[in-house]
């Protein structure tokens, strides 16, 4: 069952992935979703991202093989990751997105392939150590972000109203903690597995 499980996740997961690829750039979908600063941030980012994570299994074995010398231990592709999500985490980007063509599809391009496609390839190879530095990266990157959109005084995107990204701020604090409060229970009560600790 499992054998058969896996085949069909993998024959239906490239196809949801393209399919979400679609239904995100319908001009619609991309109103609804880049009208609020937090919708845009936390939901419509993490969607791209979600689907070039489904698309990692049309990546060519040659090439896949190729990107593991180079991405050992998942390392390389966190960073890779990091960069390319503090740029679509910043106001200016944000602003660029809603108003150059140029950039909106930079950003529907830029994050499957640098940040969902990356993840996909790099989590499976990453140990527990390098999982937890890239998750607490991850979570210090929410509190820094969640601080400055909450306690700015002024709005930092043009496109965007002040209460608006105050409750982006909000929203980033509480991801934050929620990862946090995972993170600790799963280091008192979890379990791990021997070949993880590396």
């Amino acid at each position: 069952m499992t054998g058969w499980l896996g085949e069909r996740v993998a024959v239906w997961k490239p196809r949801f992935g393209l399919t979400l690829w679609f239904m995100l750039a319908l001009p619609p979908v991309r109103d609804l979703l880049e009208a609020t600063m937090t919708r845009h941030m936390l939901v419509q980012i993490p969607l791209l991202g979600l689907v070039g994570w489904c698309l990692a299994p049309l990546l060519p074995q040659a090439l896949a093989d190729r990107l593991a010398g180079w991405n050992r231990s998942g390392i390389t592709g966190f960073v890779l990751i990091s960069l390319a999500a503090m740029i679509w985490m910043l106001p200016l980007a944000l602003d660029a997105a809603l108003e150059v063509p140029r950039v909106t599809v930079a950003k529907f391009l830029s994050v499957p392939l640098l940040i969902g496609l990356p993840l996909a390839l790099s989590w499976p190879r990453a140990g527990f150590v390098v999982r937890g530095v890239f998750l607490l990266e991850v979570v210090a990157t929410m509190f820094r972000l969640g601080w400055l959109y909450l306690a700015s005084p002024q709005r930092l995107c043009s496109n965007y109203l002040l209460g608006d990204q105050q409750q982006l701020g909000k929203s980033l604090l509480v991801i934050g903690g929620v990862i946090s409060l995972l993170m600790a229970w799963k280091l008192l009560w979890g379990r791990f597995n021997v070949d993880d600790l590396r």
